[in-house]
């Protein structure tokens, strides 16, 4: 450089940025053009980085799925056979997300499950399990079995609105081997009680005060109206950002249905047991059988929130819209383990199918949730950057401990079994449905001789507990949030359709500069707990 050469006032950076007459990189709507680019995925950009005045801890997550239910933590587990049963969807609910229960068994199962979900955590638990002085410790065991909890209040009759004379809680019946014994004999008598119209507040705090596992809620005559548990006032101090219902402090929980008949009586089952939301699944939901299924809840079930899908597409969406979908689902073809679009030549690249869906449903205030193709936190902070209001996971939580399944060794290392609802596997579950298993149903495939697998089968590697796999994954989005320059999700939207965020397409040797590279070996650790 010249030593003559002439430079600008420092001072007048961000002013000179004006005579470029547009910001750095790309808009999203230039970012989607397919004309120019064809379909995106995840990996074909990035977001351009902005400017950072808080901590990545105060980022909001904050999210809605559906019109009605938002999450503190915009993550669902997937209705897969090998993803979500009971156990997975206590651990999202309990981190601020959700779980969506799979459809791959018989309906009673399925919504036992849910049963399992809503009874694991109360405010006021207002249809407590209630016995008599006549049952016996059997009984109590047999409750703990099926429910996982052995704190039952014992009435007259055995029945809520009855007298309460007692309570048999874990201790009085751990080292009693008689099964056959009353509880008359065994049951605690001397009782510390709350009176019906307390606070939720003032019912905790005679728990705390009085070291009591369970503290029964009594109107004017003794006789039982409600339960609360000790166990729930320690869960709320764990998980502080729990998804909740608000009047009952139930866990939320969702499930998957067909668009089948049997599929309604089967919705029956769900929305008896306390189900939340629905998710109605299908590979390709723009179908007379799931408008119709979905007319048909909304106008069974007025309260029940439905997710309808999958869709790819603004004129798929628009149809489920129209039906009084409360929330979509996007992806057809995109994840790890689906060959929907390798042997059906159809679906779309997932980025472009969620900006394309999500910016059309956000003029009718209609969430929509990202499923498939999520491999990391960067692909997370993508989808939820192009619209998604949430994205669905799979595959990226397959192999956690709370999965369906046992664990095995293959060479030295411990995994677990993970398979597409495509899949022949899946496809040849028996589930005593009388129009196919959930499987046949999603794919339409339930009468044919010849079954055309849209998925595989295969093995994924532990991952450990996913309540520590989550919080890498929040702590992850929180800092992408950070360094793109918004303190919410929703803020980050809102600058993303004002062409305030901007993006950069990837190369292949962009891609390839921007992962590992250049070295002999290395060793790759997510994340420390």
């Amino acid at each position: 450089m010249s030593s003559s050469t002439t430079f600008l006032d420092a001072s007048t950076a961000n002013a000179v940025l004006n005579e470029y007459g547009r910001r750095d990189g790309l808009s999203v709507e230039s970012l989607m053009d397919e004309q120019l680019s064809g379909g995106l995925t995840y990996n074909d950009f990035l977001v351009l980085p902005g400017f950072i005045d808080f901590a990545a801890e105060k980022a909001s997550l904050e999210s809605k799925i559906t019109k009605k239910i938002a999450l503190k933590t915009p993550f669902l587990s997937s209705p897969m056979d090998t993803v979500t049963e009971a156990e997975m969807a206590i651990s999202m609910a309990l981190l601020g997300g959700i779980g969506i229960i799979h459809n791959n068994c018989s309906a009673e199962e399925q919504a036992q499950m849910v049963r399992t979900v809503k009874k694991f955590e109360n405010g006021f638990i207002i249809d407590p399990v209630v016995l008599s002085p006549k049952h016996t410790v059997a009984d109590v065991k047999e409750i703990k079995s099926k429910f996982g909890f052995c704190g039952v209040p014992i009435t007259e009759n055995g029945k809520l609105h009855s007298k309460l004379v007692g309570i048999v809680t874990a201790r009085d019946i751990q080292f009693h081997a008689e099964n056959d014994t009353p509880l008359k004999d065994i049951m605690t008598t001397e009782l510390v009680v709350g009176r019906e119209g307390i606070t939720l507040s003032e019912a905790n705090e005679i728990l705390c005060s009085s070291k009591k596992g369970k503290l029964p809620i009594v109107d004017s005559e003794g006789s039982l109206v409600a339960l609360l548990s000790r166990s729930d006032l320690l869960k709320n101090q764990n998980y502080p950002n729990a998804s909740k219902v608000t009047k009952s402090k139930q866990l939320l929980v969702g499930a998957a249905v067909g668009t089948r008949p049997d599929d309604r009586e089967r919705l029956t089952l769900l929305a008896e047991a306390g189900l939340d939301v629905a998710v109605i699944d299908s590979s390709q939901g723009n179908s007379v059988y799931q408008i119709e299924m979905l007319r048909w809840v909304k106008q069974t079930f007025p309260d029940l929130e439905v997710i309808a899908g999958n869709v790819v597409t603004r004129e798929q969406a628009a149809n489920l819209i129209e039906a009084g979908a409360d929330g979509l689902r996007i992806g057809m073809g995109s994840g790890s383990i689906c060959i929907t679009q390798e042997v059906m030549a159809c679906g779309r690249p997932q980025a472009t199918a969620v900006y394309r869906v999500s910016e059309f449903a956000r003029r009718f205030g209609v969430p929509t949730i990202a499923d498939g193709g999520i491999g990391n936190v960067g692909h997370i902070i993508k989808a939820l950057a192009l619209g998604a209001s949430a994205v669905m996971m799979g595959g990226l939580l397959a192999g956690t401990t709370e999965t369906p399944g046992e664990y095995f060794y293959h060479e030295g290392q411990r995994l677990k079994r993970y398979r597409g609802m495509g899949s022949l596997d899946a496809m040849g579950q028996k589930t005593g449905g009388n129009d196919g298993n959930a499987a046949t149903k999603r794919y339409f495939s339930e009468g044919d001789s010849v079954k055309v697998a849209q998925g595989v089968v295969g093995n994924v590697v532990d991952k450990g507990s996913v309540r520590k796999f989550i919080q890498y994954l929040v702590t992850g989005v929180q800092h992408s949030l950070q360094d793109i320059g918004y303190s919410s999700v929703v803020e980050m939207q809102d600058a993303v359709y004002e062409g305030k965020v901007r993006f950069e397409k990837r190369t292949a040797a962009a891609q390839m500069e921007g992962g590992v590279h250049g070295l002999h070996s290395f060793e790759k650790k997510l994340f420390s707990a």
